[in-house]
């Protein structure tokens, strides 16, 4: 059978169809994505939000071919993520998707510029050295590339682990609460970082947020509940992400 997607679906980066997610059987059986279709645009940022429980990391962490699909299609570009043996699908992670998530999971005895590199050198690719330069100015790390992870701030940290996953160029990132360590300022600066990448370098982002402010920097919102795709908000500000979560909280009240 063929993993090629239709030409239609060819202007995602990545895509879900009908995409469910199981967890368990008979009375421990949990629902976590209930038949989602969404698909995310190339070179745009797109925030997922969602209550606790929501089905929102789930989501992403099946997108990114870290979690098999219990039904329907997840695609990365063109390729369908259930057509690929372990091997072909570890391919697909390393020379196509780049991570960042809330702990940094840097290796401490090596530099800055050892641990952004470091997905190139276990490929055995060498780094283009333009990109890389490119990469470390837009995340503000040419000073910093000698120092080791402790010698680091938090926000330091993050931005060398934004900059890893970016090295390799990407067809797409995907940021789990990639904030969720740092102070508002460390924050701010994160995610600044990640705006400018779709802005300025191209690069494709889906983030998973539960904070208005951050989902503000994205250019499209998408909002799950109880394992379902229920709204979007394209241009978001903080207030109208605000506004659709507490819309959520009221109808969950009254159901």
């Amino acid at each position: 059978m063929s993993t090629r997607a239709p030409a239609s679906a060819r202007s995602a980066a990545a895509r879900a169809t009908g995409l469910s997610k199981v967890y368990g059987e008979g009375e421990t059986r949990v629902v976590a994505l209930d038949s989602v279709s969404v698909e995310f645009g190339r070179g745009r940022f797109t925030a997922i939000m969602g209550p606790s429980g929501s089905g929102k990391s789930t989501l992403m962490h099946c997108m990114a071919g870290l979690d098999p699909v219990s039904a329907g299609s997840a695609r990365i570009g063109d390729i369908e993520l259930s057509g690929l043996d372990e091997r072909r699908l570890t391919r697909l992670r390393r020379d196509s998707v780049g991570f960042v998530f809330q702990a940094f999971n840097l290796l401490p005895t090596l530099t800055a510029l050892e641990n952004i590199a470091l997905p190139l050198a276990i490929a055995g690719r060498r780094p283009d050295r333009r990109w890389l330069d490119t990469v470390v100015a837009t995340v503000g790390l040419a000073d910093r590339l000698g120092h080791r992870p402790a010698q680091l701030s938090g926000g330091q940290q993050q931005r060398v682990a934004v900059a890893r996953a970016l090295a390799s160029r990407p067809q797409i990132v995907f940021a789990d609460e990639p904030t969720g360590n740092l102070d508002s300022r460390s924050g701010a600066e994160i995610l600044g970082f990640l705006r400018d990448s779709v802005r300025e370098l191209g690069q494709t982002v889906v983030m998973v947020t539960h904070d208005p402010t951050a989902a503000a920097y994205a250019d499209r919102v998408v909002f799950l509940a109880d394992g379902r795709l229920t709204d979007e908000l394209l241009a978001p500000t903080a207030e109208g992400v605000l506004e659709r979560m507490r819309r959520f909280d009221a109808t969950a009240r009254t159901s």
